[in-house]
């Protein structure tokens, strides 16, 4: 099973495991551009989560759920999430979202863990990793939790962790 993990924002963070080939990851911004509407930020999201799901020839995404509190960053999350399982759609891959609190009590003990806890964890895992920032790590996270739950013939071990950032 290919497992892509999203941690969707202006500044998404991403990974998948690529066999005994090292964890491509990183992070990839979506800016709306001088003269651009805001429109394209989600054209150009969508080429990239469509690129990214036949590049990796991926059977599930797993993304961080997010949280409905309002306001415009909500909004934004809402429509990547939408965006993405189109993609998914039209490929016929499955998508499962995970609750950050799910994800931040198994990586860390703790279901209130900060950024910079998740950041940690992540480095422990993923010692061979130069990881970049929280979103980088909670992607990385979210694909071992993922890959650990539901079952990969290709699971993450540390001694595979070279990092392949893109």
């Amino acid at each position: 099973m290919r497992i892509l993990a999203l941690d969707f924002g202006t500044k998404t963070g991403w990974a998948t495991h690529n066999g005994g080939f090292g964890v491509p990851c990183g992070t990839e911004e979506f800016p709306i551009r001088r003269g651009e509407s805001p429109g394209m930020r989600y054209l150009h999201f969508s080429r990239w989560v469509g690129g990214q799901l036949n590049l990796y020839q991926v059977n599930l995404v797993v993304y961080e759920q997010a949280h409905h509190r309002g306001g415009y960053a909500t909004a934004l999350l809402e429509k990547m999430i939408g965006i993405m399982e189109m993609n998914c759609a039209a490929l016929m891959i499955e998508y499962t979202p995970v609750h950050s609190a799910t994800l931040k009590k198994w990586a860390t003990g703790d279901g209130r863990a900060d950024k910079e806890d998740m950041v940690l964890a992540a480095v422990q895992r993923f010692p061979k990793i130069d990881i970049k920032d929280d979103n980088q790590a909670d992607a990385l996270l979210l694909l071992a939790y993922a890959e650990e739950k539901f079952g990969n013939n290709t699971a993450i071990t540390t001694s595979q962790t070279e990092s392949m950032e893109g």
